[in-house]
């Protein structure tokens, strides 16, 4: 069987902003840093490390100030979450170099977890990304509700690709394209990446599926195919939006690293350590981690 795969893959965690920012209680600021620790320990060269929002909204995020100051590592790119202006400018009072700014397709989306329509973002995003631009910092754009919306339903693919156009058009170096709420299938997720890779060439472009109806690992081998190789993935399946009502964790980095392991494709991750920074974790979260391969690892030696 002929398949189109590339041989090596870069793995982004996100399990220490994206993963946690949902998370019921809050996890100790000392149990974060051995958790990034641990992460980077298994090979993880690319993170999202915290984000700089409101502690008001986002509590679990109140400490991103000292994670930031202490997790940094000059040959990795550990990225911050910097929804608006002061959010950069916090970044500003760091020595951290790479930004991810977001934006949802969906207009009522985008209300609900901004105040503002996507258009307004946008209107708003571009001088900062020119100004990040211009101070040499690395931007990854997070296009959410690339596929389905919570209230709105179905998203246009045409107004999925122009989103990422305005982006690629403001100057940043990556899309990350997300399924927000884990309803998109891989005749979905094939046709838009496809369309995507060949439109921007110049540009990174990551893929974030949600596994909230165990379709993340089908998504990814159909974007692989599509000729994607960088992906977003949470340790321990963690993850969800306060914003998007049912939406489950992200994929499982442990799940996806071995799937890839099995197919041949490099990730540079060790699973037995990722599966230690896991555990550094777990006994801080108000949910249990269900995905397969720690389940497995839980009972054996997998």
């Amino acid at each position: 069987m002929m398949m189109n795969l590339p041989q090596q893959v870069t793995i982004i965690e996100v399990g220490p902003r994206d993963g946690l920012q949902n998370e019921k209680l809050f996890v100790p600021t000392a149990v974060k840093k051995q958790f990034i620790s641990g992460l980077k320990n298994a090979g993880l060269k690319e993170m999202e490390l915290t984000s700089f929002v409101s502690p008001k909204w986002v509590p679990q995020m109140g400490d991103a100030a000292e994670i930031v100051a202490e997790c940094l590592n000059p040959n990795e790119r550990n990225i911050v979450l910097a929804p608006n202006r002061k959010g950069i400018d916090r970044v500003y009072m760091t020595d951290c170099k790479a930004v991810a700014v977001f934006v949802g397709v969906s207009n009522t989306f985008n209300q609900k977890n901004i105040n503002k329509t996507t258009k307004d973002s946008m209107e708003e995003l571009r001088p900062i990304i020119r100004e990040l631009k211009e101070k040499e910092y690395f931007v990854r754009a997070c296009i959410s509700t690339s596929f389905y919306c919570p209230y709105e339903g179905k998203i246009s693919e045409t107004d999925t690709i122009q989103l990422c156009r305005e982006f690629v058009a403001a100057g940043v170096d990556e899309l990350s394209v997300a399924d927000t709420i884990g309803m998109a299938a891989p005749t979905e997720a094939y046709p838009l990446f496809s369309q995507l890779k060949a439109l921007f060439p110049e540009t990174l472009l990551t893929a974030h599926f949600h596994d909230t109806r165990k379709l993340a690992l089908a998504n990814i081998l159909a974007s692989l195919q599509a000729g994607i190789d960088r992906f977003d993935t949470s340790a321990g399946g963690l993850g969800g939006c306060p914003f998007a009502p049912g939406a489950a964790g992200n994929a499982a980095t442990e799940d996806v690293v071995y799937m890839l392991d099995r197919m041949g494709i490099q990730t540079g991750v060790d699973l037995q350590k990722l599966v230690a920074a896991i555990e550094i974790v777990r006994p801080h979260l108000s949910r249990t981690i269900d995905s397969g391969y720690y389940r497995l690892s839980a009972q054996s030696n997998v």
